[in-house]
């Protein structure tokens, strides 16, 4: 079973282009070949061999092999017990930034995923979508995203390994990051913790290592950073700023404003006034 999917000019980021299922007969192979897009090969039962760039993978049911465009590969079904497995073919502008996360590429295309129930029952329901009136396109697409999503899932464990064996500074990165992209919301050093992946006390005397300032210290004089430059702005009350910057209630933002800067919010605008 296999039906290829028209593109739609409007979904260009990621798209789904054919998917399908086979039980492959004994011997059958397919190559040595190269595809114009990705395919996702999923083994549901039996087992056989992938070759690429000169290295050969001898898998069974619960693994999968990715085929990447302009690469050429071979693949075999097993004499003895063939396997039978489900597939996407996929392209689009984000296909390779998120194939990354799952950190997946021809130097290393084989993933490990005990969810045989899930692949198949996508391929279920992208047949299904046959009968939909309206919204099939919509529903492939996440399909799409879906399968993509459960591949970085699986690979979890491995990537988070990697994760804690990367420097110190990695992870000091990725909370100086966190707070620029979040230093408006309601953040504290545990909602940033549990982001990380870390233990609260942990990351806090890390930072603290590395950084040689508390994260909460650091995370407060961000968002004064922050509210000084939108003081310029004339046209923001000083509840506008406070709330730019993470702060519901103006009164406490100007405390923690003149606790940091030594001047309340107004004076501070003042004085920059006074200096333009």
């Amino acid at each position: 079973m296999i039906e290829f999917l028209p593109q739609h000019l409007h979904q260009l980021d990621l798209y789904l282009i054919q998917y399908g299922r086979e039980q492959c007969t004994p011997g059958h192979s397919f190559g040595p070949a190269m595809r114009e897009y990705y395919k996702f090969h999923y083994i549901l039962e039996g087992k056989g061999i992938f070759e690429v760039k000169g290295k050969r993978y001898h898998l069974h049911a619960g693994q999968g092999f990715l085929v990447s465009p302009g690469t050429i590969t071979f693949y075999q079904a097993d004499q003895d017990n063939p396997w039978k497995y489900c597939w996407i073919g996929f392209h689009g502008i984000k296909a390779q930034t998120l194939l990354r996360q799952a950190e997946l590429s021809d130097e290393a295309p084989i993933y490990d995923c005990d969810k045989v129930n899930f692949f198949n029952g996508s391929i279920d329901q992208m047949m299904e979508s046959k009968h939909a009136v309206a919204g099939r396109e919509l529903k492939l697409t996440g399909l799409l995203y879906l399968w993509l999503s459960v591949l970085v899932e699986c690979r979890g464990s491995q990537l988070a390994n990697k994760l804690r064996e990367s420097s110190k500074e990695h992870y000091i990165v990725q909370v100086v990051h966190f707070i620029e992209m979040n230093y408006a919301n309601k953040i504290t050093v545990q909602s940033i913790a549990s982001f990380i992946g870390l233990q609260r006390s942990y990351l806090s005397s890390l930072f603290k290592e590395v950084m040689n300032s508390s994260l909460q210290d650091y995370l407060i004089a961000f968002r004064m950073r922050k509210a000084c430059e939108l003081l310029s702005n004339v046209q923001l009350t000083i509840g506008d700023i406070s709330r730019s910057v993470g702060y519901e209630d103006p009164l406490l933002f100007s405390k923690m404003f003149k606790k940091t800067m030594q001047y309340s919010p107004t004076q501070y605008r003042e004085r920059q006034l006074l200096n333009s």
